[in-house]
């Protein structure tokens, strides 16, 4: 289903907020959950590797037929957020972009991409976030209780993703709250963050 939405996602909008998420980025990077590839186009020269760890098969093959396009060497690997395959450091920085939703514990996920980072290194999100209204809070977290980690592979709408983001021994520089898709449909995902944290 993402495979297919992903396109008309970059038409409404996606691909400007993957172009300012990305714009600042430099050095090896590791972007994890990277799915069909959607950000591979935006990533700019001054990135001298990325290593893409995505899990799933059909994701990951579309992947890797995105990497011909690319500006920067990319490789594409098997893996998940709570075991990447990477050593202790070895990162300049991590990008997470509409992934933490799903992954089975932030904590662990967050915990693995500070691992990987080096000290002083960055993580580039964006993400769905849990609502900063009380009644669009409640109606996430009903949701998340009963259907939407169903209809939507695993993913949770009511997640604090920038206080796990702290909490994993980040701190947070810049950070956007918006709302996106910019439709009348009230979405459970609507509200989005987009920055940077440091590794310290």
């Amino acid at each position: 289903m993402y495979a297919r939405t992903a396109a008309a996602m970059e038409r409404h909008g996606a691909a400007k907020h993957r172009q300012r998420l990305l714009a600042d980025i430099s050095g090896r990077v590791l972007e994890v959950g990277a799915g069909s590839g959607a950000n591979f186009p935006h990533y700019p020269p001054a990135v001298t590797e990325l290593v893409a760890v995505e899990p799933e098969p059909r994701l990951r093959a579309l992947a890797e037929a995105a990497t011909s396009g690319a500006a920067v060497p990319i490789t594409v690997v098997d893996g998940v957020a709570d075991r990447l395959p990477s050593p202790d450091g070895t990162f300049d920085a991590a990008v997470s972009s509409l992934v933490l939703c799903s992954v089975p514990d932030q904590a662990t996920a967050l915990g693995e991409l500070r691992r990987v980072v080096r000290p002083g290194g960055r993580l580039f999100f964006w993400e769905h976030v849990r609502a900063s209204g009380r009644a669009a809070a409640q109606a996430q977290r009903a949701l998340d209780a009963t259907v939407w980690p169903i209809l939507g592979g695993g993913c949770h709408t009511a997640r604090d993703t920038a206080a796990t983001i702290e909490q994993a021994g980040f701190t947070i520089e810049r950070i956007e709250h918006f709302a996106f898709p910019d439709a009348r449909i009230p979405l459970p995902t609507k509200p989005q963050i987009l920055g940077t944290a440091t590794h310290t």
